[in-house]
């Protein structure tokens, strides 16, 4: 077996390949580039999982980075546990070539439970207290304490919500290169998120100064990684999930449907809290894709013709199987946005009634994905002494909201991604040092297994 490190760098396109990406682009040059043809939704979980186990989401089921879970009416975004995919992973398929195979799988999703040697993944503690502390899962276990010793605290706020930096890229590169150097996997997985932040905060625009900068950061980041496994006799690989595509503005996809009467929801101290099991349809939005989950079928084509006359809708089907996404995970609606729009959760109409949870950094409560959660809510005065003022209280054991997020600014987001980029050149990318195992020309994600194992056993 040969060695090899994949290198999974969130948003990287073939244009974005160039001067502000030297080190990068001397690996394109010195092996091969080739597009990837990413799958639909092209969001974090559902494309990784596509990446790691050749297989379309109608097979292995991460149809979004969350979804409904039937059996307790309630959708849940960014779980974690392996156990939810399907299909045989590309360490599982190694192992069974040679039991010798071993794996280091950082920061990819699906990495609790995992089937893979190594691990490690953001796992804040949540103490009863209400307060959201800092930290990583690793397994096994006592790596944790391994790589706390040698890089301090996993900077959780570093990597995501306003604070999102390049700080918490540099962290993981910093663990990826120990484990690689201690472990020796034959695989290494590293998930690269530098990129994301501002792509969504600014769009693409690669004449953007702030864009060039965190261009040259990721490059840099990841340069000594590269080197070093270069100097292993490592293969390396660099790969993207999806492209980001410059946005104006959201689709309040659930006010819609409250308006239309399909949206039940309780009233909890002056807070309107969604009711998704007396909802008669709802959706569960994710960047530019909404699953749209119906109760009734009787009333599936009424609520398509709503949603497809809504501005910057661009599709709307009941054919779940032409998008891979035929699994009971799956809205009984898929709606997809024009280029320049995403999905907002939204469903309330007073924001004096807003949830509690809307203007927090909670990713886990809120029935849909929030890009805002990137910003700052600009309304806020002296946004800074307040921000450290609730913290001091927190700290002090005062219970209180870090309500700092805003609640109707949703053209503060400049770009997104889910939908199918129109041009190669502006989707997700796959680099390699083997030109010779590049396909003549794009490559489909479901190839991408097959792809890394014949780095390791060709």
């Amino acid at each position: 077996m040969e060695n090899a490190l994949v290198l999974l760098v969130v948003g990287l396109t073939p244009a974005m390949v160039g001067e502000h990406t030297p080190n990068i682009a001397r690996l394109a040059e010195a092996g091969g580039m080739r597009a990837l043809q990413t799958v639909v939704p092209a969001v974090t979980c559902t494309v990784q999982a596509t990446l790691m186990t050749g297989e379309l989401p109608a097979v292995h089921g991460a149809v979004a980075n969350g979804w409904l879970f039937r059996d307790t009416y309630e959708v849940a975004l960014w779980k974690q546990s392996e156990t939810l995919l399907s299909g045989e992973t590309i360490w599982q398929a190694g192992k069974k070539r040679d039991a010798a195979f071993t794996c280091a799988k950082m920061f990819w999703w699906y990495n609790m439970q995992t089937s893979a040697d190594w691990s490690a993944t953001p796992r804040p503690m949540y103490p009863a207290d209400g307060r959201k502390v800092p930290d990583h899962y690793t397994q096994p276990g006592a790596l944790r304490d391994e790589l706390n010793a040698r890089l301090g605290p996993f900077p959780l706020f570093n990597y995501w919500g306003p604070t999102a930096s390049i700080a918490s890229t540099n962290w993981i590169v910093g663990a990826t290169r120990h484990v690689m150097d201690s472990r020796d996997p034959t695989l290494t997985l590293a998930y690269i998120p530098h990129l994301d932040y501002d792509l969504q905060r600014l769009g693409p625009d690669l004449a953007n100064p702030d864009i060039q900068r965190a261009l040259r950061e990721v490059d840099a980041a990841i340069a000594p990684l590269i080197a070093e496994a270069q100097a292993q006799g490592r293969a390396v690989i660099i790969v993207s999930e999806y492209g980001i595509t410059p946005v104006r503005d959201a689709i309040h996809i659930n006010r819609a449907l409250r308006e239309a009467g399909m949206i039940a929801w309780r009233d909890e101290m002056g807070r309107e809290m969604i009711d998704l099991g007396a909802s008669r349809a709802f959706a569960m939005v994710d960047h530019q894709i909404a699953h749209i989950y119906v109760r009734d079928a009787a009333d599936i084509p009424a609520v398509a013709e709503l949603v497809r006359g809504l501005d910057g809708v661009e599709s709307v089907t009941a054919d779940t199987a032409a998008l891979g996404l035929d699994h009971p995970r799956a809205g009984e609606l898929v709606a997809i946005s024009a280029p320049d729009r995403w999905f907002s959760y939204y469903y309330w109409l007073d924001e004096a009634k807003a949830p509690d949870y809307a203007a927090t950094v909670d990713i886990h409560r809120k029935p849909g994905y929030d890009p805002v959660e990137l910003f700052v809510d600009p309304a806020l005065r002296a946004a800074k002494a307040q921000i450290i003022w609730k913290i001091a209280k927190r700290k002090l054991g005062m219970r209180g909201l870090l309500d700092i997020i805003s609640t109707h600014r949703s053209d503060l987001v400049k770009g997104s991604h889910g939908r199918l980029t129109d041009r190669p050149e502006d989707g997700p990318l796959v680099i390699s040092t083997r030109a010779d195992l590049l396909p003549e020309g794009p490559m489909a994600a479901t190839a991408f297994k097959a792809f890394v194992l014949d780095h390791i056993f060709a």
